[in-house]
């Protein structure tokens, strides 16, 4: 049974496997737990002690914040994962103006049925940090 929890006590990287499927370069699970670590909120779905899933957000705390990744175990595809954790961590960041989530075009409908709105945007990336 999977649940849900905000609080990183006691994960650790071994937890944190499974995820970046596809990805020419990522992070590995101490960056990972890093970076989980250094944001504004999070939120993680749990199989027992599994992460299987996991959202966060970066903010300044009073008027937007971004959803950097969002990312469910390929093995727990199809279960209404990444729904539940955009809603429990649009809920956490609802006393925002702004949250803000960049994603590419083959989940944007997943957004958009979880309440987001498409708009133009910009960004840079620098592909060969990807995995720093």
């Amino acid at each position: 049974m999977v649940t849900y929890i905000d609080q990183l006590d006691h994960l650790s990287p071994s937890q944190l496997t499974g995820f970046f499927v596809g990805w020419p370069q990522h992070p590995t699970p101490e960056q990972h737990l890093e970076i989980l670590q250094a944001s504004y909120r999070v939120w993680l779905a749990m199989d027992g002690n599994n992460c299987v899933g996991f959202i966060n957000a970066i903010s300044d705390s009073k008027y937007s914040a971004f959803i950097p990744m969002l990312e469910v175990r390929p093995d727990y595809h199809a279960q209404g994962i990444g729904s539940q954790l955009v809603q429990r961590m649009t809920q956490s960041l609802d006393h925002l103006y702004s949250v803000d989530a960049v994603c590419d075009p083959s989940v944007a409908a997943f957004y958009t049925k979880n309440g987001f709105t498409q708009l133009a945007g910009m960004a840079k990336r620098n592909y060969n940090r990807q995995g720093s």
